[in-house]
């Protein structure tokens, strides 16, 4: 059977083969030209852009970004410095916990928030206080060899109470209210810190005397206390006895 001469199906481009049984040579649809309209942002389908791979690994293009992220890193520096000297000079205190840097539990800034004709006695009252932070743990190791040569557990538990107490309430008490008083010029925080500062100085008399009130003055490594020690045992009461009082 010979299929050269059938007609194909295929030769009138323009029949619609969806028509409603339309076999008319008339009914036909053309596919719409493509419009060269504008795409994305204003740009033609027919258009390139040349992007030059040179400036990918432009070492100059990279010192040029890096100096406008280091001038925008600056920049906003300047900023945080000025809205916290704006802060400061409103007299809105900034009590961040700052020392000791590598556990911090106390704001302490004397170079920043103190006056400059103050900050050498503020020095002198933290290094105070250090002092008897230092004094009441040594105190707690003296006690402790002399808890071993006598063993009464009493004296011990009474060396560890007066450091958990009195690190704390010597800083709460006398050390922050002279800070406050300093960085504010606060004349009733001043008296706060004399009233307490005085305590603190009877105790550190009482420490050093060490009167044989609780426990035989055992509690506390002072003179009396060394010299009862040293009777028994040389080298026990020597140590208790170069306690020093802040």
């Amino acid at each position: 059977m010979d299929r050269k001469n059938d007609p194909n199906p295929f030769d009138d481009e323009g029949v619609n083969p969806f028509s409603n049984g339309n076999k008319s040579t008339g009914s036909k649809f053309r596919l719409p030209k493509l419009a060269s309209d504008a795409l994305g942002f204003g740009r033609k389908h027919d258009t390139t852009d040349d992007i030059p791979l040179d400036t990918m690994n432009d070492p100059k293009k990279k010192e040029k970004e890096l100096a406008a992220w280091e001038a925008d890193l600056k920049r906003r520096e300047d900023d945080i410095r000025r809205r916290e000297g704006a802060v400061s000079r409103a007299g809105v205190p900034n009590d961040d916990r700052n020392w000791p840097p590598f556990f911090p539990i106390i704001h302490h800034d004397i170079a920043n928030e103190i006056p400059v004709h103050a900050q050498r006695l503020q020095y002198l009252a933290f290094a105070s206080w250090l002092g008897i932070v230092f004094c009441l743990v040594f105190n707690v190791i003296a006690v402790i060899i002399c808890w071993i040569r006598d063993g009464d557990v009493k004296i011990f538990f009474l060396a560890v109470i007066y450091a958990l107490l009195g690190c704390p309430l010597s800083y709460v008490l006398w050390y922050r209210p002279l800070y406050r008083a300093m960085r504010e010029d606060s004349a009733l925080k001043f008296s706060w810190f004399f009233l307490f500062y005085l305590l603190h100085i009877g105790f550190c008399i009482f420490a050093a005397i060490a009167p044989p009130f609780i426990f035989h003055g055992k509690s506390l490594t002072g003179i009396l206390a060394a010299i009862d020690v040293f009777s028994d045992h040389v080298m026990v009461g020597a140590f208790p006895g170069s306690f020093s009082v802040d």
